[in-house]
């Protein structure tokens, strides 16, 4: 149904706007991390006369690619958050399903011809939002059912690699129109914490205490770890992150900006968080806090600070970046949907992950995947637990 022409983009123009996993600052960031990456322009043409307009004609696409295994069982996945979006401007998700399963299965035929030949499956994250879970379930089940008729051989992946469901708090409005837009017992917990003395940090990769200030939010992020089950990256992953940012914005590069808060009263260090600011979006991406003083309020404060200097900065929406779809009691994470959702933000939904499988092993991957996963989220969380 579509055309799609691949060509790879030698000299990368740093942009700040759009999904942060699609910017070549971490495109680049990833890279220093285990993952390959590479820049193409993909132009998209109708194959057939449509009814609709194309959303995008020509756009920008990074793909990360990973290796893995031993010689000669050497294998590679490639993945590409964030994208594609639907296929047609101002049409139902629902009314384009089988257009998307197309779209989708063309652009996986056009990277074939780039990425490496032991690629066990290329991996998508559709920029797709929903305002409800059940209408994104009923959108996947769509996928599931186009694909089978037409063998695209589109698979839902079990393990979301980026969180599907969000809430999202709009900056464009005055500070005193975003606090109204809170539950009330948000804004007493964010008075009540400046109140009580919470002191609230700053801090980026160029802060000559920045050594100091990173092992204070690692050591709490250690301690966040052990007691919710979770798996945290190496010190040097955030290290990393955080100095790339400041040492290309002092370099003149349009990029995210990355920064360190952390909560603190008196000489206790009570959670922090780390956030990426850019032009489109700002994005709480990591957070963690200590096991004293929580009558304090920090949590709230230290994200309300966040806000307040991400609307300075010009982002249009802060996205507290992952939750329970549903205000489930039962939900294991019910409290964080509870703390996110307070803040007054659009709950969105997206479509989560989609394999397009190009090995015959793959099927043996996913089994592992799938199992590592269980062994991970249920098994080692209760044996954490006890």
């Amino acid at each position: 149904m579509f055309s799609v022409k691949i060509k790879k983009i030698e000299n990368t123009v740093f942009t700040n706007s759009g999904s942060f996993l699609q910017t070549p600052f971490w495109a680049e960031f990833k890279s220093a991390h285990g993952w390959k990456n590479a820049r193409y322009e993909l132009e998209v043409s109708p194959e057939t006369e449509l009814k609709h307009e194309l959303s995008e004609k020509k756009v920008e696409v990074s793909v990360l690619t990973r290796e893995f295994g031993k010689s000669p069982l050497r294998f590679t996945i490639a993945y590409i958050p964030l994208f594609p979006s639907l296929p047609f401007k101002d049409v139902d998700a629902g009314e384009q399903t089988i257009e998307f399963c197309s779209l989708l299965s063309d652009i996986a035929d056009t990277l074939k011809t780039v990425i490496p030949k032991n690629t066990l499956c290329i991996r998508f994250d559709p920029a797709i939002e929903f305002l409800s879970p059940e209408e994104r379930d009923e959108f996947n089940v769509g996928v599931r059912v186009v694909s089978f008729a037409d063998r695209l051989k589109i698979k839902k992946n079990k393990v979301d690699i980026q969180p599907p469901d969000s809430t999202q708090i709009n900056l464009l409005p005055s500070e005193e129109e975003i606090l109204s837009a809170m539950k009330s017992k948000w804004r007493y917990n964010i008075n009540l914490s400046a109140r009580k003395g919470v002191e609230i940090i700053c801090v980026t990769g160029d802060n000559p205490e920045f050594s100091k200030y990173l092992d204070i939010f690692y050591d709490l992020y250690k301690i966040t770890a052990e007691r919710d089950g979770i798996a945290i990256h190496s010190k040097k992953y955030y290290e990393d992150l955080l100095k790339k940012s400041s040492e290309e914005i002092k370099a003149g590069k349009n990029v995210p900006k990355i920064s360190l808060y952390i909560a603190k009263h008196e000489e206790d260090f009570l959670g922090a968080i780390i956030t990426l600011f850019s032009k489109t979006e700002s994005v709480y991406l990591y957070g963690c806090s200590s096991n004293t003083k929580r009558n304090l309020m920090p949590n709230f404060l230290l994200q309300w600070t966040a806000m307040k200097d991400a609307k300075n900065y010009g982002s249009e929406y802060y996205d507290m970046y992952g939750m329970p779809p549903t205000d489930d009691p039962n939900h294991p994470m019910h409290g964080l949907y509870l703390f996110k959702t307070g803040f007054g933000g659009k709950n969105i939904h997206r479509p989560g992950t989609f394999d397009i499988p190009t090995n015959i092993f793959y099927k043996a991957y996913s089994a592992a995947e799938n199992l590592r996963a269980f062994w991970h989220k249920k098994v080692m969380k209760k044996i954490r637990g006890r």
